[in-house]
């Protein structure tokens, strides 16, 4: 009995370190579903950037008895701030992109989630628009784009359905780890030496790179080529971590005064 509580403590740990996210919802009573979905798995962070109306009533209805969650939901004016803190991003779509991004399904995400961590930090699932998801510019804020698997004659997903569905598989995942390994050691807990960088310290990190490159003449200002975009996908799968990001940018900030000498 105790170890089953002591499982389902630190299934509720983690699961209260995922964030959803959803960017200008139109409907309310779409976030209401979304926390009603949340709620159901076990989760509870919900963040909304400029949402079209909220709060409303019909929020209220749709979340029937996840009004709590609804009661806890922030909101912020821009994307980069709803996920200023969190070490992993990863956004939900159901286009390809021209540039090859890591994507894995919302089953092998959720797997990969559970056996590899968070690296001390939150992570945040982003969900986009009813009518157009989200942009590109979005998506490359992410480490990772998660798809659900679908009819592809019609994909089209209900934006609580598909929360319901990635919120559904993540608790499965994180019940399977924790049925494999019932009682981890506390050395377990030590996932990495130095906290994974947090989402605001690499949006930094890319800022000083861009303003380096452009300087340096690799690229200008007015013309932008992929390079960045590529550099924003090579650093999202490697994780890296606060200390890596602060020596990053120590060298950039020792080429930007050599250039200005």
């Amino acid at each position: 009995m105790e170890e089953r509580a002591n499982s389902e403590g630190r299934i509720a740990s983690r699961l209260a370190a995922i964030r959803i996210v959803v960017v200008e919802p139109s409907h309310p009573g779409n976030i209401g579903g979304v926390a009603r979905a949340m709620k159901t798995m076990g989760l509870g962070d919900l963040a909304l950037v400029r949402p079209k109306r909220f709060p409303d009533p019909q929020a209220q209805w749709r979340a029937a008895s996840a009004v709590d969650v609804l009661d806890a939901v922030r909101v912020f004016d821009c994307l980069d701030d709803a996920v200023a803190d969190c070490g992993v991003v990863a956004g939900t779509s159901a286009r390809s992109r021209r540039i090859p991004w890591p994507t894995a399904t919302a089953a092998g995400f959720a797997a990969q989630m559970a056996s590899a961590g968070l690296g001390g930090r939150p992570m945040a699932i982003l969900f986009g628009r009813e009518a157009s998801g989200l942009t590109n510019d979005e998506l490359q804020r992410c480490n990772w784009h998660v798809v659900i698997p679908a009819n592809p004659a019609y994909s089209s997903l209900n934006l609580a359905m598909a929360a319901q569905v990635v919120c559904y598989e993540l608790r499965q995942a994180l019940l399977a780890a924790s049925a494999a390994e019932p009682a981890p050691a506390p050395a377990a807990a030590q996932e990495w030496d130095r906290p994974l960088a947090s989402a605001a310290q690499m949006a930094g990190l890319y800022g000083q790179l861009e303003r380096v490159l452009v300087a340096i003449e690799f690229q200008t200002a007015n013309t932008p080529h992929q390079a960045i975009t590529r550099l924003r996908r090579l650093f999202g799968r490697l994780g890296v971590d606060e200390t890596e990001v602060a020596i990053l940018r120590g060298i950039l900030t020792h080429v930007e005064r050599a250039l200005a000498k």
